[in-house]
């Protein structure tokens, strides 16, 4: 049995990823916002050991990785946060929000669990997203959080490969999530979640990764919907 320290398993990629890795037997570590969510994820979880952290305020993460005991063999970050809108008229809070959650909380995580994820010669996997290979009109802050979490990803794997910590970041594009419903929502487009990768899809791709043998890795991997032609 293995065991995965996952953000974001309240929705979308995330809670998919949780319900795949909880069915196969694996042991599960979660994360919470808050009193309400960590009793939503316990319900869902009954098996699962549910961490009350905020990913907007780093510093609640800061003596993480004492609180989880023995064997961790993943960490797997999906939790994000996205706010569209043009540089002139983007609120500081929505810069300092998306940072936080989709930068600066990985980084920190990553540094809390990296003590167990050498001992276990295990593996962190960023679900990154395809805005974190190009930046879009009105996708300043979120595109600047997922290309800092590419590079992080990238300093990370050459930092670890002498302790035989493996790195992967997944690029998914549009994927029919909640957060896609939002984003939708602000391009003001109509939303058909048919058109866009499904969350499972994504979460097939992570198992892979995680199912790799020790002798290989996969460091970037791209997963981009087969969209069909209008009348097709």
């Amino acid at each position: 049995m293995r065991t995965h320290v996952l953000t974001g398993a309240t929705s979308g990629i995330g809670a998919a990823l949780g319900r795949a890795l909880a069915e196969r037997g694996d042991r599960l570590v979660l994360l919470a916002r808050s009193e309400t969510t960590a009793a939503a994820l316990a319900l869902d979880f009954p098996q699962a050991q549910v961490l009350l952290v905020d990913l907007a305020d780093p510093g609640t993460l800061n003596g993480l990785g004492r609180q989880v005991e023995g064997r961790v063999d993943s960490l797997l970050q999906v939790a994000g946060v996205v706010e569209l809108a043009p540089v002139s008229r983007l609120r500081l809070h929505d810069w300092q929000e998306q940072l936080a959650v989709n930068l600066t909380s990985p980084a920190v995580l990553t540094r809390e669990f990296l003590p167990h994820l050498r001992e276990s010669r295990g593996i962190v996997v960023f679900v990154n997203s395809s805005a974190g290979l190009t930046a879009n009109a009105e996708w300043s802050a979120y595109a600047a959080s997922k290309f800092g979490l590419r590079t992080l990803a990238d300093a990370l794997r050459a930092e670890e490969v002498e302790h035989g910590v493996r790195v992967t970041t997944i690029y998914p594009s549009r994927t029919a999530t909640p957060m896609q419903q939002k984003v939708h929502e602000q391009e003001g487009r109509t939303y058909d979640a048919s058109r866009w990768i499904s969350p499972e899809t994504v979460v097939s791709t992570v198992l892979h990764v995680l199912d790799l043998p020790v002798d290989a890795t996969i460091p970037d991997l791209t997963v981009r919907p087969v969209v069909p032609r209008p009348g097709t």
